[in-house]
């Protein structure tokens, strides 16, 4: 089977890494890919007239949609009028993630536990609400953003600054969300979707703070690991109840037919479990934790998504906890330094997917923010935490930062 991969990231590299398994190398392309992917053709995300006519000519079967601005400019709903299978929700379906306000308003509708929200078509409107707050608020940029469009203040002097920030980044008429600041720790919760079933992958945790201890800004992603010991079963089973189940429901009665994945980002909280946001995608680093975690393959389970028998093609999970730790450029999340030559990435003793790289002159370099996803299996946390550590130090590139507590509270 000829599978296309869109994307050029992490998560991109790890779905094309684990999709050749089944597929074979050989029939797996990435769409443009970077510079650990394999099987490259430079056609960016969002040439979508691109994309078809390679998907036709090259006689693809399945197409797989990777990062969530593609999915939000509708690249599904043009793919499928063609003769191949696209796995990936449609352009009204991936608002979930494109539209914060649409998606929290879709969470009030259909009584889905989360925090409590306003919503506000300026900055100037979200400034004057946020100044009559006394407590913590979340202040999010209802579009997408990278990863970098959510404000965690924890007082409304924060986020007046973030406010200011958003209007800075998106003009003063940006659509906004200010929820209020739930406590907790957070959890990602991933599965396949068709219609109204699921198949959900293990449990996984991200590190969103650039620095050691969740300090410093937000980022896209520091690192991830899988599972999280403290879903047990039951816990699990509260939020399929409350949360996922809800949503499936909810789609169907407003008529959204949902293939794809389907992120669900929550926070245990005193009074239970909360979603803070729906992505359309999988996460990133989550996913590079996720599907080395898989004890089978992905594929079956994929193409089962559109013959109506994904209930019978449940997912089965090694036993142990897989670690992801990002490597970074310098100056990220800033302006990366790019152009930078990467050594030691082929001699590491663990998984490294590629995400800000690429091949010039013959050389691997740093062409991202986040440039490396090194990942390793153990037998328990810290055991996977201690492999992939080690397999850090043996990668190099000037500026290379990343956080020594991924999956721990204290330095490997």
């Amino acid at each position: 089977m000829k599978i296309a991969v869109i994307g050029r990231g992490g998560r991109e590299h790890a779905l094309a890494w684990k999709l050749a398994q089944d597929a074979g190398a050989e029939n797996v392309f990435c769409l443009p890919g970077n510079g650990g992917t394999a099987n490259n053709r430079p056609i960016a995300e969002h040439d979508f007239a691109g994309i078809r006519s390679f998907c036709e000519t090259e006689g693809i079967e399945l197409v797989v949609v990777g990062p969530e601005a593609p999915l939000a400019r509708g690249l599904v709903d043009l793919l499928s009028s063609g003769k191949f299978r696209v796995f990936g929700p449609t352009r009204a379906a991936a608002r979930l993630e494109s539209s914060k306000t649409w998606a929290k308003q879709f969470m009030q509708r259909h009584g889905i536990a989360t925090a409590d929200g306003a919503f506000f078509e300026s900055v100037r409107a979200a400034t004057e609400h946020v100044r009559t707050r006394r407590d913590g608020l979340v202040v999010k940029y209802s579009g997408l953003a990278a990863g970098k469009g959510v404000f965690v203040c924890p007082d409304p002097a924060e986020a007046l600054a973030a406010l200011k920030e958003i209007g800075r980044r998106h003009g003063p008429n940006a659509p906004i969300v200010v929820e209020e600041l739930l406590e907790g720790p957070e959890v990602s919760v991933m599965g396949v979707v068709s219609g109204a079933s699921i198949q959900l992958f293990p449990t996984s945790r991200d590190h969103k703070r650039l620095l050691d201890g969740d300090r410093g800004p937000n980022t896209g992603g520091m690192g991830a690991y899988a599972p999280v010991p403290d879903v047990d079963a039951a816990l699990l089973g509260e939020i399929r109840r409350t949360i996922v189940e809800p949503t499936l429901q909810g789609l169907a009665a407003e008529g959204l037919a949902y293939r794809g994945f389907l992120y669900f980002g929550l926070m245990l909280t005193a009074a239970g479990p909360k979603l803070l946001e729906y992505n359309a995608r999988l996460g990133d680093p989550e996913t590079e934790v996720l599907l080395p975690a898989l004890d089978g393959p992905l594929l079956p389970t994929l193409l089962a998504s559109f013959d109506g028998t994904l209930d019978r093609h449940p997912f089965a999970f090694k036993t142990g906890t897989v670690v992801d730790v990002v490597l970074a450029a310098g100056g990220y999340p800033g302006d990366a330094r790019t152009g930078v030559p990467i050594s030691g990435a082929d001699a590491a003793d663990a998984l490294v997917f590629h995400a800000g790289t690429e091949i010039r002159n013959g050389a691997l370099t740093v062409a991202g923010g986040r440039v490396l996803n090194v990942v390793a299996h153990g037998a328990d946390l810290a055991a996977a935490r201690k492999k992939a550590y080690a397999a850090c130090e043996k990668i190099h590139f000037d500026g290379m930062q990343y956080r020594t507590d991924i999956g721990g509270r204290t330095p490997a």
